[in-house]
């Protein structure tokens, strides 16, 4: 017997409340100096499988980061190739902002 979302009733087979979900979603892109005048970029907005994106992201870019604060924070500048690397992993273009 399958288990059945909680949210719109029916089989979790069929359930597409992430797939929505995941489309709502805003990310916002943009950059802090820290300390000794170093840029992180800071990835807001992404709400599911963080600590994975974090992880991909961070092998993708050869950088360190962290997720802390629900966001995402990666060492350097990436605001260029964040984009094209969150499109990768399924997030729509419309979605994201790049400050």
């Amino acid at each position: 017997m399958s288990s059945i979302c909680p949210k719109c009733g029916l089989p979790l087979e069929l359930c597409i409340c992430r797939t929505i979900e995941r489309g709502a979603e805003k990310i916002k892109v943009y950059i802090e100096k820290r300390k000794f005048n170093k840029p992180i970029t800071i990835i807001e907005g992404i709400k599911e499988n963080v600590k994975e994106i974090t992880s991909k992201l961070k092998s993708q870019f050869a950088c360190g980061g962290t997720f802390k604060k629900g966001h995402i924070e990666l060492q350097g500048d990436h605001r260029n190739k964040i984009k094209e690397a969150l499109i990768k992993l399924g997030y729509n273009e419309e979605q994201i902002e790049i400050i």
